[in-house]
């Protein structure tokens, strides 16, 4: 009897433990399943919100159509006066000439973004209302067919240097700033190349069809500073040429924009100080305009005649001679440029306005006369692109923005940009054919020595 108890009760033992992990079992492929379904809903929910957001890109792209104009002539403008009453004074000027584009602040030279962002947008503590609704503006521009373009000052940014320290330049323990009392963050950290190409790539989701970056590099006069601010450098601290380190983080910086920007069908422009074509590069604030050029469609160099010191260019005093200080910049880009297998659009900024604090004798009053001759050097030099900086947005009233040219100047530019073109490709090919010379030598060299090295291997006889 009591056998058959025992028999009994292994057998309810044994159907128990079996129902128990029946059970779990169940549960553990409940949860399973539960898990795979929340990752599969998870994932279908990311996929949900990027093909919207793709959607929505895609309407906004449908919703303008801006052409852009076969040459690009363009003056600029603040946030303020583009979501101000004078905006209409713009669109007015460029109504009634031969102007057709427009540069808009996006993100300003203190770093403020010019309009109010979204409340969950990495960069919604630095908007401003200046710009009330970014959509009309587009609407107004897309209506007068005027080219939009949005301007985003890079590493001059005093909102970001005071809210993060640490992506700036410290001395002393507080954030470095230059005369004008102007703090810049740190080419060299990577999360501020992030920050700002996330703004450019929502002004181009907003319809801009061109995004400018200015203020890529470092402070002017960096150089004498580089050793006493503190400051992180992070890779390119294994870069021991100073120089090297910095020009290498502004093209790379420019490189990564290109390549983040490639999807959201925008040229990619940048302004570069004009000293830059005159030497090899710029050592203190890390600008090459070879190798910056090689990353974007449009290069607009800073060459206004106020901003050459006398003597530069061989000009005595450039800001009395805007025609020949444009003159003889291009000749200067043109040697860098053509040395470029597929160089950049060359679209200058040139001046309207007047630089009194030059002095008495270094500068003079800018107006109709004093632009058309900028103007005018430029096309006569082969140039037909640019933009007019006036920092107050005020601009010269009755300027013919298309002047006639002389068109013996012309053909006479043409016949020298072949000459040059010429030079550089014979001096390269010079320089191609001394290094296949070395290296035959080299490799001469090394045979002779590979006999030597045999023959004194033998025995002697």
């Amino acid at each position: 009897m009591k056998k058959i108890i025992l028999i009994l009760t292994g057998f309810i033992l044994t159907f128990a433990l079996g129902a128990c992990s029946a059970d779990s079992a169940d549960e553990q492929n409940n949860a399973n399943e539960n898990n795979e379904n929340n990752e599969e809903a998870n994932n279908n929910q990311a996929e949900s919100d990027e093909d919207s957001k793709q959607k929505e890109d895609e309407k906004t792209k449908e919703k303008y159509e801006f052409e852009r104009p076969e040459t690009v002539r363009g003056i600029y403008s603040t946030g303020h006066v583009a979501g101000g009453e004078r905006f209409e004074t713009l669109t007015d000027l460029i109504d009634d000439t031969d102007l057709n584009s427009m540069v808009i602040d996006i993100k300003d030279d203190e770093g403020y973004i010019t309009y109010e962002p979204d409340e969950d947008s990495e960069f919604a503590d630095a908007g401003q209302p200046y710009i009330d609704d970014p959509e009309e503006i587009l609407e107004t521009l897309q209506e007068k067919e005027i080219y939009p373009i949005a301007r985003i000052v890079v590493f001059k940014d005093s909102v970001m240097a005071e809210n993060d320290p640490d992506m700036s330049f410290l001395e002393n323990g507080q954030v470095w700033k230059n005369g004008s009392g102007d703090a810049f963050v740190n080419p060299f950290d990577k999360d501020v190349w992030d920050y700002n190409l996330a703004v450019a790539k929502e002004a181009a989701e907003m319809g801009f069809q061109e995004i400018q970056f200015d203020y890529v590099r470092f402070p002017e006069g960096f150089e004498n500073r580089a050793d006493t601010l503190n400051y992180d450098k992070g890779e390119y601290a294994a870069i021991e040429d100073d120089v090297e380190g910095r020009v290498t983080a502004i093209n790379e910086f420019v490189a990564y924009a290109e390549n983040e920007l490639r999807d959201y069908d925008v040229d990619v422009s940048v302004d570069i100080f004009g000293y830059t074509a005159a030497v090899e590069n710029a050592p203190g604030i890390g600008q090459d305009l070879v190798q910056i050029g090689e990353h974007i469609d449009v290069l607009s160099s800073m060459i206004y005649p106020s901003h050459w010191g006398p003597g530069s260019l061989d000009v005595a005093k450039p800001d009395l001679e805007p025609y020949e200080t444009v003159s003889r910049y291009i000749e200067k880009e043109k040697e860098k440029l053509f040395r470029m297998e597929e160089p950049p659009l060359s679209r200058p900024w040139i001046q309207d306005f007047t630089a009194s604090y030059l002095g008495a004798g270094n500068y003079q009053e800018y107006g109709k006369n004093e632009v058309e001759a900028q103007i005018k050097a430029l096309n006569e030099s082969g140039i037909d692109e640019y933009l007019i900086w006036n920092a107050s947005n005020k601009y010269t009233e009755n300027v013919d923005y298309t002047p006639s040219i002389d068109e013996d100047v012309l053909e006479e530019t043409k016949k020298k940009d072949a000459d040059l073109r010429q030079e550089i490709e014979e001096e390269e090919n010079g320089e191609d054919d001394d290094k296949d010379d070395n290296e035959e030598n080299d490799t001469n060299e090394e045979e002779n020595e590979e006999d030597s090295n045999e023959e004194s291997d033998k025995d002697p006889a």
